[in-house]
């Protein structure tokens, strides 16, 4: 008999992550996959899976959920309250849940996405390759809802030990020259590293918004559509830059005046409406 998940609460929204599709941007087809994707590695690990394994991205959380067979899970990403049954359990590490009592995450202390993986993996049905939802084409496995029943496969491997805790999430992000630099009326990077930056409330899976004085455009006509990369910094009319995070469109018609460096992504995973966003110029 298979093993199933049972939804009992979501909270903000709860989506199946795995690593993503990447490789189909050439058929309009975003990569997706955890926006914080150290955290979600880790998880995997925690309980013995393959990293390619699925499991859950939690925004803020509120995610209440039980087994039908005793399991080792984890979660890991935003440091949140976590317990099983009546019982407070650590984050970071494995744990042992068992079968019909609910894992229950409070609302994070620090950051916003916590992610939750099960010894066996969430076997929902693939998508060019992947598990993962994209909240922008739709792709993939609708967000969680209370009452789905997701299916747990077989456990590979066994739990493993705490592991050293990643850097802070608040670090700055690293810069590198966007392609269309000269669209923007000075250095845009120089620009970015010394502005005074916050994480927008419209902020999500698709882009990290960013409120600030608007960056000055040298130019005022329209671009090209032209494809566009993760990490991707957009300047739009009104100045306010996007960084273009794992559901984020193939193709924009708006310059591209730097990229985030990609180690430093998962940060923008962790970032809450308000928060100060800081850049550095890569070396």
């Amino acid at each position: 008999m298979t093993t199933t998940l049972t939804v009992l609460a979501t909270g903000a929204l709860a989506t199946v992550q795995d690593l993503g599709r990447p490789g189909h941007a050439h058929l309009g087809v975003p990569r997706s996959g955890a926006l914080d994707a150290p955290a979600h590695a880790l998880a995997q690990r925690l309980v013995g899976n393959a990293l390619g394994a699925a499991g859950l991205e939690v925004l803020l959380g509120g995610l209440e959920v039980r087994l039908d067979e005793d399991r080792w899970v984890a979660v890991t990403g935003a440091e949140v309250p976590l317990r099983v049954g009546d019982r407070a359990v650590p984050t970071g590490r494995a744990v042992r849940l068992p079968a019909h009592t609910p894992l229950t995450l409070g609302t994070p202390l620090r950051g916003c996405r916590t992610y939750l993986a099960v010894s066996g993996g969430l076997l929902v049905d693939p998508v060019l390759g992947s598990r993962s939802a994209d909240t922008l084409s739709g792709l993939g496995p609708d967000p969680v809802r209370t009452g789905d029943r997701l299916p747990v496969g077989v456990p590979a491997g066994e739990p493993a030990a705490v592991e050293v805790p990643a850097p802070p999430a608040d670090g700055p992000l690293r810069l590198h020259r966007g392609p269309r630099a000269d669209w923007c009326d000075g250095d845009a990077v120089d620009l970015l590293v010394r502005g005074a930056w916050s994480c927008a409330p419209d902020s999500d899976r698709v882009g990290l918004r960013l409120v600030g004085d608007p960056l000055p455009r040298a130019r005022t006509d329209e671009l090209a559509s032209e494809g566009v990369v993760l990490g991707a910094v957009q300047l739009p009319p009104d100045g306010r830059p996007v960084v273009f995070l794992a559901d984020h469109p193939t193709t924009g018609g708006y310059p591209v005046v730097a990229v985030v460096d990609p180690a430093d992504l998962w940060r923008c995973a962790q970032l809450r409406p308000g928060d100060p966003v800081r850049f550095t110029r890569a070396r």
